[in-house]
């Protein structure tokens, strides 16, 4: 009866099936892990967004392939980039690397190109050159344009003429009754000194006048287009993306001259900044 049973019952598909899975599961060896779990995993986070098979990553790399890498992957490479630490737990595995997980793996093949981390920053720098650049020339110019139309202004030197002459008249019979100029942040007192009934301040007083007196004089802001986006802009952060600039520059260099004694692997890298 058993054998019957054996030979001519209905078989169980999902049966079969799970019996298969769980074979599958048995047989497949477990990752072995090398590098710190929530690194790994946000790593391998990482890769998943990277369609380029890892064997062919590097390569576009070397090549400083832009239509295969854009700047928020390559930031994104340089963000995992092993440590010291990473590389030495790297080297001392001696097992099959087919066992590791994608994150070792992946580490293994920027470890195969010398500095890849450096590398990967010359690209990140190449990418953004030309941005900064014209970012940079553009806000420089703003300034030099500003700094242009105040000194070139009749019509603002007219106005400053008028503070002058007020602050003149106000300060009779004194020492500073007979100024030939002031400091500009004295402009900003005009606003704080006020009328005997205290509704008015010399600044209301300014433009009284001119609309009474000199009223070609009120359109002076035409002849000052770059004062207002130059009035945003911050010297030290100009000066600071200069010198990032210039640090980068001196960064490409660096690499440029020690991938010479790289050999053939950083033959397409040389070959990209020739």
């Amino acid at each position: 009866m058993s054998e019957l049973e054996n030979l001519f019952s209905a078989s169980n598909p999902n049966a079969d099936k799970a019996a298969k899975v769980k074979t599958g599961a048995a047989n497949k060896p477990e990752k072995i892990s090398l590098i710190e779990h929530r690194r790994a995993y946000n790593c391998e986070i990482m890769l998943s967004k990277v369609k380029t098979p890892l064997n062919e990553l590097m390569d576009a790399v070397l090549a400083m392939d832009e239509a295969e890498m854009d700047l928020e992957r390559v930031d994104n490479l340089i963000k995992f980039c092993p440590t010291k630490e990473e590389m030495e737990q790297i080297k001392a595995y001696k097992g099959d690397k087919e066992n590791l997980g994608k994150c070792e793996l992946f580490f293994m093949e920027l470890m195969k190109v010398p500095r890849s981390e450096a590398k990967l920053r010359v690209f990140s720098y190449k990418i953004q050159f030309n941005t900064q650049v014209s970012d940079l020339s553009k806000s420089l110019n703003y300034v030099f344009l500003s700094v242009e139309q105040v000194r070139s202004s009749v019509k603002l030197r007219r106005v400053m003429q008028t503070i002058l002459s007020l602050g003149n008249a106000l300060n009779q019979g004194t020492s500073r009754g007979s100024a030939v100029g002031f400091r500009l942040d004295s402009i900003l007192k005009l606003n704080e000194t006020r009328a005997r009934n205290n509704k008015m301040t010399l600044m209301h007083y300014l433009c009284k006048v001119l609309a009474d007196k000199l009223p070609e004089l009120l359109d002076f802001s035409k002849e000052l287009g770059s004062l207002e986006p130059a009035s945003k802009l911050q010297l030290k952060l100009l000066a600071e993306e200069m010198q990032s600039i210039t640090k980068g520059l001196e960064k490409v260099i660096h690499e440029k001259k020690l991938c010479k004694k790289d050999g053939h692997v950083s033959k397409r890298f040389r070959k990209v900044h020739t």
